[in-house]
């Protein structure tokens, strides 16, 4: 190409927008905000405010906007439960598991249709001829005797010569009928039963002791 030719646009600039004031000297900036973008709430920081964070506890709907390393730097210096006692905490976490919502009882009260129903279930005598349901329940409470009552009582009701379903009259009962069977003053002076009778007469201080009897 020869030397005397040189090229010479015809355009200096072809945008459709030529550059505002103070344009150029933005995009140098690599921190300038883009449109759209609130600047970090953090003071003196240039960049862009993109997480927000709870501004406190009793204003959990208001924010502050920070950049990410300030974000970071808020949330490791924020405790939700500052100036709460050990009570007030508990009581907080104890509504936050239900939402802050209040809770019911699925408890019938007392005067609903269902608790009346209930009742008078109950109070319903039941037709048993064979006797099936006082067999369970017989057997319920023999249980419940077999529960309550411990080494010491199950030995008292061995001397009486009963078993741990023995009831109360039972007991008392059979602890009349051995007393008068081995008392020499019954039975005709016989001193045989003595051991017998001083059993009888324990395992019955025993059994009355723990309302057995």
């Amino acid at each position: 190409m020869s030397r005397a030719f040189q090229y010479r646009p015809k355009f200096v600039d072809i945008r459709v927008r030529p550059p505002k004031p103070g344009e150029e000297e933005a995009k140098a900036d690599v921190n300038a905000l883009k449109p759209g973008e609130r600047p970090c709430d953090h003071p003196d920081c240039r960049l862009a405010g993109a997480t927000k964070a709870p501004k406190s506890r009793q204003l959990m709907d208001e924010h502050y906007w920070f950049c990410t390393a300030h974000a970071a730097e808020y949330n490791r210096s924020w405790d939700f439960f500052a100036g709460m006692n050990e009570t007030q905490i508990r009581e907080h976490q104890a509504r936050s598991a239900t939402g802050d919502r209040p809770t019911w009882s699925f408890e019938a009260s007392r005067r609903s249709r269902e608790a009346a129903a209930a009742r008078a279930g109950a109070e319903r005598a039941f037709n048993d001829p064979l006797g099936l349901f006082a067999a369970a329940r017989r057997r319920a409470e023999a249980a419940e005797v077999e529960r309550r009552i411990g080494k010491i009582e199950r030995n008292a009701l061995a001397d009486l010569d009963l078993d741990a379903t023995a009831q109360a009259a039972t007991i008392r009962e059979r602890y009349i009928e051995l007393v008068k069977r081995c008392h020499p003053d019954s039975n005709g002076g016989d001193r045989s039963a003595e051991s017998k009778l001083q059993r009888v007469i324990k395992a019955y201080q025993v059994l009355k002791k723990a309302k057995l009897a």
